[in-house]
């Protein structure tokens, strides 16, 4: 049987999830991979079909995806449902990416254990090879692909009713699109991953179409005109029914506000108000900081809503209000208070230029008068120019701002082999004519960034999934 330690040594030697080209590991070039869906379901057929064991809802997007999956989910389990949830990338353990309920009033979402882990990818592996073999796959699975195999089999051992997918990469092409989703939903989409979807908008949201089903139910906001044109022409060539969740949408005016009243309080509230939904009142208490979060909240509570009314899932609003209360979805707007006398983080998982502006909106609620750092490094096939463009120059101590006169920029190469090197991402600030510091890795950052903050100050740490990972573990680990 293999054991946990056995499955992350065959995950580590597969590589990272997306190839760029670019040179890894001594390797003159990395060759690209070319999607199909045809792939994954050879490899589902010989698991024995494990994905149409359970009802599944599929969300795509760029932004917001897996924060309106961590709440969907939250509120399924809230309403006693065996729920499973798959998300991803992971911010440190691989098991974070596949979660299922415990069950019972008090259930909670928990990840795979690692002995499961283990035995399930042994499982997967044996599938696979066994189709290598047959001719049946040209050649072993991706990364990506193992783990929506071990997701969707541990799934059907764990009897799960409801299973949340967040797509990985785009949609049409996804290994998660292997499912037959009760409800497509698309959060807010914006210019990433060109490499693979599309150089334009309009191209982006065909691919994120692609999750759509004949005459099936698509839940999504309004957005960008390019890309509600794209999804609109998808969802009328498929006979799509489609939910607007503005209804679901906070009044503005009712939206909780929040004084800061000392360094080691959250700036950034809750997001706290009152909805009118089919006649009733609901109550919205999210953990999930930021005017943004309002949008996937409410993608979330109309795909409730939908599940309710025309998939008889029994999701009170008792049940709707407790999950939102519940959602669990660390590295995003997430505060750690100060310890051992450094000042505070705020850790953000803004990894495109359209996640920098959220996360510089939400830094325009930090009082001016406090010094700030920020820790930034991402990876070298995302848009180094726009994001640092977008950030930077609120951390810049030569712009002749008072207020900024005590801050610091310090970059620091992620730990991945996509990672941006430290020089790339100097020389694109100093196109900006920002003073940087240069750290060694993610742990020189986090010290470098503590000695420079005083305690009154806060750190701000962002740029990538892997970034921020790193640095809350390394941030907690102090604070035990």
């Amino acid at each position: 049987m293999m054991t946990y330690e056995d499955a992350l040594e065959r995950l580590a030697a597969l590589g990272p999830e997306l190839r760029t080209g670019r040179a890894v590991d001594g390797m003159k070039s990395v060759p690209r991979r070319k999607f199909s869906l045809d792939h994954i379901r050879a490899l589902l057929k010989v698991l024995g079909e494990p994905q149409k064991t359970f009802s599944s809802v599929l969300i795509a997007g760029t932004n917001g995806k897996g924060s309106t999956a961590a709440t969907l989910a939250s509120i399924a389990n809230a309403a006693g449902l065996k729920t499973g949830l798959y998300t991803s990338p992971h911010l440190l353990r691989v098991n974070e990416r596949i979660k299922v309920s415990t069950g019972g009033a008090e259930g909670q979402l928990v990840e795979i254990p690692d002995a499961d882990f283990g035995r399930v990818y042994g499982l997967v592996d044996t599938a696979s090879a066994k189709l290598i073999a047959q001719g049946g796959l040209p050649h072993y699975p991706s990364f990506f692909e193992l783990l929506t195999a071990i997701a969707f089999t541990w799934f059907a051992e764990q009897r799960v009713e409801l299973a949340v997918l967040e797509v990985g990469l785009g949609g049409r092409l996804d290994a998660t699109n292997s499912v037959e989703p009760i409800v497509s939903v698309i959060t807010d989409i914006g210019i990433d991953h060109t490499e693979y979807l599309g150089n334009t908008m309009r191209e982006i949201a065909s691919e994120k179409a692609g999750i759509l089903r004949q005459s099936g139910v698509l839940v999504t906001l309004a957005q960008h005109q390019d890309a509600n044109a794209a999804i609109g022409e998808a969802a009328v060539r498929l006979g799509v029914r489609g939910v607007d969740a503005a209804r679901c949408l906070p009044p503005s005016r009712d939206v909780v506000t929040h004084t800061p009243t000392g360094a080691d309080t959250p700036f950034l509230a809750r997001n706290v108000y009152d909805l009118t939904v089919e006649g009733q009142s609901l109550h919205v208490d999210s953990p999930l900081a930021g005017q943004h979060q309002q949008r996937n909240v409410a993608l979330a509570i109309a795909t409730a809503l939908e599940l309710r009314a025309n998939h008889r899932l029994n999701l009170s609003n008792a049940a709707i209000e407790r999950g939102i209360r519940e959602t669990v979805w660390p590295g995003r707007l997430e505060w750690i208070a100060s310890q051992e006398g450094h000042a505070p983080l705020l850790l953000d998982v803004a990894h495109n230029p359209a996640g920098a502006w959220t996360l510089r909106a939400a830094l325009s609620q930090i009082p001016e008068n406090l010094p700030r750092t920020l820790i930034f490094g991402c990876l070298a096939d995302k848009q180094i120019d726009e994001m640092e463009q977008v950030l930077l120059p609120l951390f810049d101590s030569t712009s002749g701002d008072p207020a900024r006169a005590r801050d610091h920029v310090v970059l620091a190469a992620v730990n991945n082999p996509r990672a941006a090197t430290v020089e790339e991402l100097a020389t694109a600030a100093e196109r900006l004519d920002v003073p940087v510091h240069r750290a060694t890795d993610l742990r020189d950052a986090l010290q470098h960034a503590q000695l420079l903050t005083p305690k009154d100050g806060v750190i701000v740490a962002t740029g990538s999934v892997f970034l921020v990972g790193e640095i809350r573990a390394l941030a907690l680990t102090q604070a035990g």
